[in-house]
């Protein structure tokens, strides 16, 4: 029997709204991978509309955990980042990489900014920051926005030209060095999906699916850690993001069709048994 995966997330717990760690821990742990968290923040919500909630900076832990594991020669398969709540943080996890990332996959998910717009806890000196996160990593998962603000290009509204995103996905390519999933790629307004490129000649890969008018806070979360559990499992990379984006266009539609007050998530466990029947094959070994 192949021995188990063990991948590390690095991300805030939002204690209610299905995001951050409490998406990706369950998602990847139903991949039979082993599945170790250092928690960069508690919060009793997301921000994303409920108001006062509580919040607990977890900055100084982060490597006081990662040095622990170092002293037992704990190893990691992969390390998976998403939201990081400031400089500093992002600083420590480039720390981590270097105990633990030197033979392991490093998989980014910069969650910054979105709808043309920096998230409101940053400034422009975080791009920076999260730049040499990004060209750190193996495997990164940008939105157009967050692109945009990588590459300077002026941001556009979609639905989006094929060119320009060709455009983004090989200007990452070519500023990162690391293979590229583009989230929030549309070309018609109707189909809602992502692309993706694995090398600096090859070609660019889209996937798409039905497109609801509606947003989920923690749907790129989702999205991101299906992928994470995929391309762990051994699928490639397009083969992991036609998952991804199967596993959370079900779970939009889902959660779209029980009319559920979006500031509660995406109801990704109903697609919980399509993640194993995709990955069945890993999983019997």
């Amino acid at each position: 029997m192949e021995k188990q995966k063990r991948v590390l997330a690095i991300h805030d717990i939002s204690c209610i709204g299905k995001c951050s760690l409490t998406a990706a821990l369950p998602i990847i742990s139903a991949a039979g991978i082993e599945t170790a968290v250092i928690p960069t923040a508690v919060l009793s919500t997301h921000t994303g509309g409920f108001e006062n909630f509580t919040y607990r900076d977890l900055t100084d832990d982060i490597l006081t955990i990662a040095r622990h594991w170092q002293s037992l020669g704990i190893e990691f398969d992969a390390i998976y980042t998403g939201f990081l709540g400031s400089e500093k943080q992002v600083d420590i996890v480039l720390e981590v990489f270097n105990i633990f990332g030197s033979s392991c996959l490093k998989i980014v998910d910069p969650a910054m900014a979105d709808d043309g717009k920096m998230y409101t806890t940053f400034d422009c000196g975080f791009i920076t920051e999260m730049k040499k996160l990004c060209s750190a990593a193996d495997i990164i998962v940008p939105n157009i926005t967050e692109a945009c603000f990588f590459l300077g290009r002026e941001y556009k509204c979609p639905p989006y030209s094929k060119e320009f995103v060709e455009e983004l996905v090989r200007g990452l390519y070519s500023e990162f060095g690391a293979k590229v999933v583009l989230t929030g790629v549309s070309f018609d307004g109707k189909k809602l999906g992502c692309a993706s490129l694995e090398s600096e000649n090859g070609k660019t890969e889209f996937l798409f699916s039905d497109k609801i008018p509606v947003n989920y806070p923690g749907s790129g979360d989702v999205f991101a850690s299906v992928l994470t559990a995929a391309v762990l499992s051994g699928k490639s990379l397009y083969e992991s993001g036609k998952i991804a984006v199967e596993f959370t266009a079900n779970a939009v539609k889902k959660t779209f069709e029980a009319k559920t007050e979006p500031r509660y998530g995406l109801n990704f466990e109903s697609q919980i048994p399509y993640l194993i029947n995709k990955l069945s094959d890993k999983l019997r070994q």
